[in-house]
């Protein structure tokens, strides 16, 4: 069994015109939401065994955030430039080379790819916008990441920072 952790990076600072896309940071919102998403994830008692994100300077404080909840070490932390504004295809490209000793990814990108790609996962399932910080979850029963774009998945749990937690979508 593969299971992975599609998430968008957390809400962004437009502070600073000066500074590229690509080097803007998260803002406060962001800050405070990441962590959080981190723990909601951790007590749902996810496991994340490889955490690959884009190198994007508010993808990777992002993924610090839930790579720090889990207390994981450098060595499980992938930084990718392809994944900065990335198309689906690269994203399921970057799912599909993950190393098999790793049964649970968390993957850090950025829309619109990323609310393309997770409409394309489970049929009949559409989702408007990620939104900042979302974690889209699904698994897939295969052994190997490169089965996992033809794979039959199912749907485990879509958590957002405003989804009312009285009423989760999972």
């Amino acid at each position: 069994m593969k299971t992975a952790y599609i998430i968008r990076h957390a809400k962004s600072s437009w502070d600073n015109y000066d500074i590229t896309d690509f080097e803007r940071p998260l803002n406060e919102r962001g800050k405070r939401d990441a962590p959080v998403m981190a723990k909601r994830i951790l007590d749902r008692n996810c496991t994340i065994d490889l955490f690959v994100s884009s190198s994007a300077v508010r993808a990777k404080e992002t993924c610090k955030f839930f790579s720090a909840a889990y207390g994981v070490e450098n060595k499980k932390i992938i930084f990718l430039d392809r994944l900065y504004h990335a198309s689906p295809e690269t994203i399921e490209k970057v799912i599909g080379s993950v190393d098999n000793k790793h049964n649970n990814v968390a993957v850090f990108t950025h829309n619109p790819g990323v609310t393309e790609y997770v409409n394309t996962l489970i049929p009949d399932l559409t989702i408007d916008n990620m939104p900042t910080c979302g974690v889209f979850c699904i698994e897939a029963d295969i052994e190997a990441w490169d089965k996992f774009a033809g794979a039959n998945k199912r749907f485990v749990f879509f958590d957002y920072p405003r989804l009312n937690q009285s009423n989760p979508l999972a």
